[in-house]
């Protein structure tokens, strides 16, 4: 038994229904890489048993104090069942990738069960419609509460549900090991554990108090001497500071990585200052079409830090900070913007290392549960984040993925991208991943903030065509003629949305898929009749000669006819056939799961 980190128990008391706090994934594979070619669901649950028996953190749940008079903590799980954590479902016909994103979306605003293991993992297939993926691919989306795992430890729990090998042979590491649990804490050894967890807590905060009030003076008296920037805190509120519901949207765009890795070199900057600097302009792009643009000053980001290389490391789960940095989104050069990110995210990392605000998340976890949750379920509703004066747009994390690819029951990830939480305040986050020469930029946001996270996605690679156009003109020119050719081979449009021209509240759903299928309905329906005219004609012809002959040649006259008329039905896609039986039969499209 193990009682929870500050910082952990901070991401547990911060649990709304509105803005739960857990992380995701969405892995894309391919099975033509496993032993025949493809992959039972039974296989997928082996190869993650295999793979957690080694690792029982994810195999312990919470155990609450009464009256949550202290922090929780972790118990391995006499009635673990991977079984129940890992699910089974289908996208209904035709699988496209906004099917996906819905879908995901929707599993991801849906809180975690926390009476067991804080995490879910769903096997999701049927992704037939979505281009330049292997034929048969399925995904696994999984979720982990932020409690168990941060950004960087997200990534170790990806490698953790992989191997580097399709099928990896038996070592000696695979052998089954007796299944340690935790005998279950009674109500009384909780209370005294909390009663002297009480009296250390309260000497604890009373010193850490003191000394971060000396730390935040010792800033300020810096920031005052100018020898550490100023925190940039004069940022304009947007629709997207709005108050957050329980409903998310989810799309993403993928990118070759040597197009970021181009435009880092000829600026001189990092890639994640060019995630920030395609973010900025996207949002740019987004908020000039809606009419939402601020008249004066640039939004900001937060950004996450991995404080486990900045300080002595611990055994919590989390080790992060976070500081925030300016968009530059009032700058309309692409160049100059990313130059300006560049500065201001020197800065922010320079005064936030040394600022005691970067640990500002660990005030929930410093309290008791009973004190901390009622503040943030007070904060949520009644919507306390508007009146403050630092107004974050959204979260922008970039999260360094490895460069080779790795496999699940012997089927290789083709894709990968990240979903993180939201805020009450903030209803926008972006994760940033790069796996073997790709870089994929995900979007979680809340429905109600972006009703158009497609129209978003043309944003972002808009955004980002912009910005390496901008700087191929500092490479070389065999360089920059090179890399212009792999950018164009490289571009994959899944969604289908408005020009990022045009505003974004002109351009519904509805209105987009009226405006897409207005022509080629006409197309194919004038199509169809001319088909029907042909066929009926032909048909008549071949009736009337065979009325000349004997009754047998009238049988197969009258087959021939009905041959002659089935291109008619043809002429339809697979897809309007099933929708026009289903619309006079009234039933619904059934999910045939390939896996067995």
């Amino acid at each position: 038994m193990k009682q929870l980190g500050i910082l952990d128990s901070a991401f547990i008391n911060l649990e709304q229904s509105n803005t739960p706090q857990h992380v995701g994934g969405l892995g894309i594979y391919d099975p033509s890489t496993a032993a025949g070619g493809f992959v039972r669901f039974k296989d997928v649950i082996s190869s993650f048993e295999r793979r957690l028996n080694k690792h029982p953190l994810f195999r312990t749940r919470l155990i609450e104090v009464p009256g949550g008079l202290d922090r929780p903590y972790w118990v391995k799980d006499a009635n673990f069942d991977v079984e129940f954590h890992l699910r089974h479902i289908a996208l209904p016909e035709p699988g496209d990738w906004r099917q996906l994103c819905i879908q995901v979306a929707r599993l991801h605003s849906r809180p975690l069960d926390m009476s067991r293991p804080l995490w879910e993992a769903y096997i999701i297939e049927g992704l037939d419609n979505i281009p330049n993926l292997p034929k048969d691919c399925f995904a696994i989306y999984t979720k982990m509460h932020h409690a168990l795992v941060d950004g960087a430890g997200g990534s170790s729990f990806m490698a953790l549900i992989h191997d580097l090998v399709p099928n990896p042979g038996p070592d000696d590491d695979t052998m089954e090991e007796p299944r340690l649990v935790d005998v279950e804490p009674s109500v009384t050894e909780l209370l005294a554990k909390a009663s002297v967890n009480t009296a250390k807590n309260t000497l604890g905060v009373l010193r850490g108090t003191a000394r971060n009030s000396l730390a935040l003076g010792r800033y300020a008296l810096d920031v005052a001497r100018k020898e550490i920037p100023a925190p940039d805190i004069d940022a304009p509120k947007t629709v997207l500071n709005r108050p957050v519901g329980p409903h998310r949207v989810f799309d993403a765009a993928e990118f070759p990585l040597e197009g970021f890795k181009d435009i880092k070199n000829a600026a001189g900057t990092t890639i994640n200052d060019v995630a920030l600097a395609v973010v900025g302009g996207a949002l740019k792009r987004y908020l000039e079409a809606r009419g939402d643009a601020p008249e004066t000053g640039s939004l900001a980001a937060g950004i996450p830090l991995n404080m486990r290389t900045r300080r002595d490391t611990t055994d919590d789960n989390n080790q992060v900070g976070s500081v925030y940095a300016s968009l530059h989104t009032d700058i309309d050069n692409p160049l100059e913007r990313l130059q300006a990110v560049h500065q201001s995210t020197a800065e922010a990392k320079e005064s936030g290392e040394q600022s005691p605000l970067v640990d500002v998340l660990k005030i929930a976890g410093v309290f008791s549960p009973a004190v901390t949750r009622a503040v943030a379920g007070l904060w949520s509703r009644n919507e306390l984040s508007k009146y403050l004066p630092v107004n974050i747009s959204t979260v922008v994390t970039n999260v360094q993925g490895p460069d080779f690819p790795l496999y699940c029951a012997g089927a290789e990830m083709v894709d990968y991208y990240g979903l993180g939480v939201l805020t009450p305040g903030m209803g926008l986050f972006h994760a940033a991943f790069s796996y073997a020469g790709k870089l994929t930029l995900a979007v979680l946001g809340d429905r109600q903030i972006m009703p158009d996270p497609e129209f978003y996605h043309d944003c972002l690679v808009a955004s980002y065509e912009e910005l390496y156009a901008a700087a191929t003109e500092y490479l070389p020119a065999s360089r920059a003629a090179q890399a212009r050719a792999k950018v164009d081979a490289s571009k994959r449009k899944r969604a289908k949305s408005a020009s990022p021209s045009k505003p974004a509240k002109k351009q519904t759903p509805a209105r987009k898929k009226a405006a897409a299928g207005k022509k080629p309905a006409a197309r194919k329906s004038a199509a169809g009749k001319s088909t029907k005219a042909k066929t009926a004609s032909a048909g008549k012809a071949r009736a009337k000669a065979a009325s000349k002959t004997t009754a047998k040649s009238k049988t197969t006259a009258r087959k021939k006819v009905a041959a002659s008329k089935r291109p008619a039905t043809k002429g339809k896609a697979p897809a309007k056939r099933k929708a026009a039986a289903r619309r006079k039969t009234g039933t619904r499209a059934k999910v045939k799961p390939k896996l067995s």
